[in-house]
Parts: C-alpha cells; structure tokens; sequence
C-alpha cells in the first residue's frame, strides 16, 4: 500500500483504540443501565481497530489525553454530552473514509459498522436530564428574557447597584418558583408520568440564571458597569447552553444562538426605555 494510505489507516486505528478506552471508562462509571451500552460500543471499537491493524501490521498507542479529556467532560456535563462531541469529531474522520474504500474495497464494512450499528446503540443511552432540556431551556430562556429587560429597566429608574440588585433578585426567586409551579401544572396536565422532575429542572435553570445575572450588582458600584457586566453574563450563559442543547439535540448551533440573543437583548434594550421613561415621569431619584 501507499505510505499516505498506511497513514491514513493508523490514524483509524488510533481513533479506535482511543474511543475504545473511553467507552470503557464510561461503562465503568456508569450504572446497569447504561453501562452495557457502553460496553458494548467499546467492544466494537477494540473489533475495528483489530480490522484496521490487518491493513497495516501494526500496533498504535491510543491518545490518553482524549480519553481523560472526555472522561472529564462527561463528569461535568454528562455522558451524552460527552458522546455527542467526541462523535462530532469522528463524523470528520469519515470523509477519509471515502479515499480508503476506492483502494480496499473490503474495508466498507468496517465503516458501514461504524457508522450504523454504533449510532443505534448511541440512541440507546438513556441520561434522565437529558429528557428534560425542554424543561430547562424554558427556565432559562424566561429567566434570561424577564431578568434583563428588570434589570435594564430598573437600573435606569433606580440608579442604585445594591437597591436594584435586591429587587431583582427577589424577583428572580418568585419569578423561578411561579414557573416551576407552572410547569408542574402544565406537565401534569399534558400526562407526564414525572411533572415533579419537570418542575425542578425548570426552577432550578431559572435560578441559577438569575444568581449569574444579579451578581454583578453586588460586586460594581456604578449600575452602567453593572448592567454590562449583566449583558455579557447573559450572552456567556446564551451561549454556553444553545451550544449544549445544538450538541445533544443535534441542532444547528448558530442558529440557536442569534434566536435567543435577539430576544433577551431586545427585551432588555425595550426595558431600558420604559425605566428612562418612567424615571422621567415620575421623577424618580433614588
């Protein structure tokens, strides 16, 4: 074989290998209900990368650093999450996998396997929050949404870092518990066998956006620092979950992404307006 082909074969095998070691790790970490999955997809890739290793006659050492990176991930934002990134780089690898079928034709079925039967047991993996993003997308988007035009309005009308940082965190509380409360109702109503569950990723999602875009009033004494400080809190956490959620859904990320900007900030810019007006108004001088 080519030498350029030989390489493109070991850079197979070390993605096999690689992956083979992650799943691993992540079935052993994971309970008897994913657990088996993972094993499973493991035991796959340890069969692909033997398949590849017959091309070439030779061993390669996997990458450590990805294994531990993903490990890693996975404890911070979930075994899905996880999988659905370290898939997303593999998807790439398979435009070489073109190049390599035209001189071994034998080797279709090594990534038919790989691109089929592994993503069926991909869509096996059963993550309870991950039944809920719907959940917590409406927590935080109605959080991000209602918190900043508050905050944009009041601090206009308060002029006051610690003052409006109390009202709006008081708010934010009630506001977290009345769309908890809704969701319950509401989940209930639709049959949802866990309305509990549904509640408490929504409320939890809310607060923690409301914890996040309040601080900053309790940190800066000047409320126009304060309230950009809020705004690129609020861009931050827009960001951080669309990419999450384009992720695990399989969504298209920039589009997400410019659909929840759009509204917060332009609920937070109308916001801005009616505090100038009320302030004027009503004479407001805190």
């Amino acid at each position: 074989m080519r030498s350029e082909l030989v390489d493109k074969i070991l850079g197979f095998q070390k993605n096999e290998i690689t992956e083979y070691h992650v799943y691993r790790k992540l079935a052993e970490r994971s309970g008897d209900k994913n657990g088996p999955v993972l094993k499973k997809i493991s035991d796959d890739e340890l069969k692909h990368y033997e398949q590849w290793k017959e091309f070439t006659g030779k061993d390669v050492k996997p990458d450590m650093w990805r294994v531990r990176k993903y490990a890693l991930i996975s404890r911070l934002f979930g075994l899905t999450f996880a999988i659905k990134m370290m898939e997303m780089g593999e998807n790439e690898a398979e435009r070489a996998y073109s190049d390599v079928v035209k001189e071994i034709p034998e080797a279709e079925e090594i990534i038919n396997d790989e691109t089929m039967h592994e993503n069926l047991l991909i869509d096996m993996i059963d993550e309870e929050k991950i039944g809920y993003v719907g959940s917590m997308v409406l927590g935080l988007n109605d959080a991000l949404v209602e918190l900043t035009g508050a905050l944009a309005g009041l601090s206009f009308a308060l002029q006051n870092t610690k003052l409006t940082g109390f009202v709006a965190l008081i708010t934010g509380i009630a506001a977290a518990m009345s769309m908890a409360s809704s969701e319950y109702l509401s989940q209930k109503s639709d049959g949802s066998k866990h309305p509990g569950k549904a509640s408490f990723y929504t409320g939890l999602a809310y607060i923690f956006t409301v914890l996040l875009l309040v601080a900053p009033y309790f940190v800066l004494e000047s409320y126009q620092w304060a309230l950009l400080a809020t705004l690129l809190v609020g861009v931050f956490i827009i960001f951080f979950f669309t990419f999450f959620v384009s992720v695990v859904k399989e969504r298209n990320f920039k589009r997400l992404f410019l659909e929840m900007l759009a509204i917060s900030l332009g609920v937070a810019f109308a916001s801005f307006l009616i505090g100038l007006a009320v302030r004027a108004f009503f004479g407001v001088d805190m």
